[in-house]
Order: structure tokens, then C-alpha cells, then sequence
């Protein structure tokens, strides 16, 4: 890979974040490095948002709207995950390059919504999935790049992070905070993306199946279930097999399969386990001066100094660094808003899979206005905030609409009012 400079003798481009919490990554990296200065910040809650005001000294908005009339080119969504694509359309309808966390949309319906806003804008969208940017996934795109490994034919992607029920209880302030509501597929871009990313395939099919332990979560106002997997059949005949979410025994973890060997990160202790590869053929597919299998770590193929000071595996400065590159090129990015929704949308159809125990189901084509189209009213979804977009709308959980324990309620409560938070 040929070295891309980190900034650039164009206008600076001046960039806005929503959510003062996860989006202080964002803020923090949005400096000269990357050719971006930070100009405003959004959020409802005053005390944090005044907190971060005064850290970063740039303007504050408790106002969706009146933000976007800040002078600024881009904003940067770090608000809440079922929340994405209603703020980034009216981003876009504003004339803003947008960047969004996990997840673009929450219903099909906002998938189709936020691909026809993109294209009838000509702005800049990318979805800052953080997961594909570690330096173990960007070695393993390199080598799948190469041809070494050959052709996907079946890859594995792991995102298990358990947490201790008290830090759950912490960062879900609210009976209603998404967090407590998410089905357990819906969180699956941190396992999908890198492979997606990796292999250049697009999901086509999806079934899901969903794994219920309400005793995982006796201590903590959680209604969704721990953990899911998920088969997707991709666009070239793979199959890729997604798990995670909250279940005991951390795992970040990918392998893939090809025609000619496979690769995988090694497991371990550890985030991302001991930060090595694994590549190995069988001895009638390897080459003639290929080893047979060889386990390395890798480094970084630019920019290193700066990655390794980022958070998420350094992915938080490979975000906003190809968010910079992507406007100043014009040039979508990898992780456009077609990859975006689909991605997003694998965990809404897994989860519709999920509650008829396995079923497949089709991913629309959301770059095609024919295959898309007849998703454009569906807004199935078991977020409350939702509950009045359509009749019948689905549980959290597999075993129905489950209520957490009283004393549980109770004790996040005392929490969250410690916290400031004042909400049910």
C-alpha cells in the first residue's frame, strides 16, 4: 500500500458531532492530522454536553437543527444506535458529508430512506464501523488481496464482549436506552464488517438463531438476549458465520477459508487476543516456496505511530482519517451507504430469522431501486421508540416481551440517578 499523506494543502474541513459520550473519540480525533478541525458539538445532555464544550472550546447545541446550521461540511453521529439514519438524512438534506456509528439504520425501512438521501444528496456517507481497521484485518485484507488464500469460501467473525452487569447497568442510563432493548443480532457489524471488508463479498441470504439466558441478565434491566449466531450466504457462494454478543468467554476473532488456505487471528488472552496471524495451506495446494503455515504479527502499512495511540485497535483514526480522504476525493468509501445497510440490516433480518427459529430470509440489493423498493414501508422493529410505526411490533427477546426483576430496575435506577440522569 502505497502511503497516503495525513493532511492535505486543501480547506480544512470543518466537522460536527452528535453524542458527547461515544462521540468524544470522534472529537478528539478530528484535528489538523487528518485535514478536519472540530467546530461544534451536539447532545441533550446539558451537563456532559457543557463538560465537553468547554474540553474541546467549540460551540454547543442542545438542538438538532440549530446545529446543523452551524458553518461546518460534515457530521460525525455518535448518538444512539437506533437513532443513525433519521439524523444523518436530515444531515444530508442540509448540504453535510456524514459519518455514522454503528448501526446506519434500524428498520429496512430507514435503510432505504437513507440510500435515496445519499444518492439525491452526492455527499459523502460512510459508516465508522472501527472493526475492519485493526491492524490484524488490514494485514489479512492485504493478504486475501494477494490471492495467497484464493477465493472465500467460508469465514468465521466473533464479537463476544461480557460485561460485568454493573458496567451494563452504567452505560444503559434509561428503562428504554437502547441498549436494554437490543436483540441479540442487531450488534453484528463488529464481526461482519472486517470479513465484508477482507473478501469484497456482500451478504444475500441471512438466518439467525438467538441463544436466551435471562440469568445472564438478572442484575441489569436487559429485556434482549445475550447472544446469536448468524449465516449469511454471500454474493459468491460463501457462507460466513457471525456470533456474539454478551455471553461468558470473551472472543474477537476472525478466520476465512479459501480455495487455496485459509488465515485466521490467533486466539488467546487479550482484546484482540496475542495480536498475531495464522496462514497455513494444505500441502497439495501451497505453492513451491510457500510454507505450509506460518504465525507473525503484524504492523501497521502506514501511519503507524498514529493508529497505535487510537482507541478500538487503533480503528478510530482509520475512521476519521478515510472519512477525510472520501470527501476530499469525492470518492465513496469502502464502508459506503450501500455496505452500511446492508450490514446493519443482516442483524434487523436475522433477528425476523431469529424469532422463527432459524428461517432464511433474502437481503435486498439497497444500490437498486427495484429490489429495495418493496422494503420502503417496512419498519418492523422492537425498539419502543418504534412501537407506533407498525401493528404487532416483535419482542427483544425470543422468549417474548420479557420484564427485567424488579430489584434489578431498582438498583439501575439508584444508578443512573447518581449518574444525572433524570428519566424513567
Amino acid at each position: 500500500m502505497s502511503k497516503r499523506k495525513t493532511t492535505s494543502a486543501k480547506k480544512t474541513i470543518k466537522v460536527g458531532v452528535i453524542g458527547v459520550g461515544r462521540g468524544c473519540s470522534f472529537a478528539s480525533g478530528a484535528t489538523d492530522l487528518v485535514g478536519m478541525k472540530l467546530v461544534a458539538l451536539c447532545d441533550t445532555w446539558e451537563s456532559k454536553l457543557e463538560e465537553a464544550g468547554k474540553r474541546y472550546n467549540v460551540a454547543t447545541y442542545t438542538d438538532y437543527d440549530k446545529f446543523l446550521e452551524h458553518d461546518m461540511d460534515a457530521v460525525i453521529l455518535a448518538n444512539y444506535f437506533h437513532e443513525h439514519a433519521p439524523f444523518a438524512i436530515k444531515a444530508l438534506q442540509a448540504g453535510k458529508h456524514v459519518m455514522s456509528e454503528t448501526s446506519s439504520n434500524a428498520t429496512l425501512a430507514e435503510g432505504v430512506a437513507l440510500c435515496r438521501a445519499v444518492e439525491k444528496s452526492g455527499k459523502i456517507y460512510m459508516l465508522a464501523e472501527n472493526y475492519p481497521y485493526t491492524k490484524f484485518h488490514l494485514e489479512m485484507r492485504r493478504l486475501y488481496q494477494s490471492g495467497e488464500i484464493g477465493d472465500v469460501t467460508y469465514a468465521e467473525g466473533e464479537y463476544n464482549h461480557p460485561i460485568a452487569a454493573a458496567d451494563r447497568v452504567a452505560m444503559s442510563a434509561g428503562t428504554n436506552h437502547w441498549r436494554n432493548w437490543l436483540p441479540s443480532t442487531y450488534y453484528c457489524t463488529h464481526a461482519l464488517a472486517p470479513l465484508m471488508m477482507i473478501t469484497n463479498t456482500m451478504p444475500t441470504t441471512v438466518n439467525g438463531l438467538s441463544i436466551a439466558r435471562r440469568e445472564i441478565d438478572a442484575e441489569t434491566a436487559r429485556r434482549g438476549d445475550p447472544g446469536s449466531v448468524i449465516l449469511c450466504r454471500m454474493d459468491n457462494g460463501a457462507v460466513f458465520r457471525i456470533f456474539g454478543l454478551l455471553l461468558p468467554g470473551h472472543s474477537n476473532w476472525t478466520r476465512i477459508h479459501g480455495d487455496k488456505g485459509a488465515m485466521e487471528i490467533t486466539r488467546g488472552p487479550g482484546y484482540f487476543g496475542p495480536g498475531q496471524i495464522r496462514v497455513w495451506h494444505d500441502g497439495w495446494l501451497r505453492e513451491p516456496d510457500q510454507p505450509q503455515e506460518r504465525v507473525y504479527s503484524p504492523d501497521w502499512p502506514e501511519h503507524a505511530e498514529l493508529a497505535n495511540k487510537a482507541g478500538h485497535g487503533g480503528g478510530d483514526f482509520w475512521t476519521n482519517f478515510e472519512f477525510a480522504n472520501a470527501i476530499r476525493t469525492g470518492i465513496p468509501p469502502f464502508l459506503d451507504v450501500y455496505r452500511g445497510v446492508a450490514m446493519s440490516s443482516v442483524g434487523i433480518l436475522a433477528w425476523k430469522s431469529a424469532l422463527q427459529d432459524g428461517t432464511p430470509f433474502d437481503l435486498p440489493d439497497f444500490s437498486n431501486e427495484t429490489s429495495r423498493q418493496q422494503y420502503e414501508d417496512d419498519h418492523w422493529s422492537p425498539f419502543p421508540v418504534h412501537a407506533k410505526l407498525a401493528p404487532d411490533q416483535p419482542p427483544p427477546s425470543i422468549l417474548g416481551h420479557v420484564t427485567p426483576p424488579a430489584k434489578a430496575l431498582a438498583a439501575a435506577r439508584r444508578v443512573w440517578k447518581k449518574q444525572g440522569y433524570i428519566g424513567n
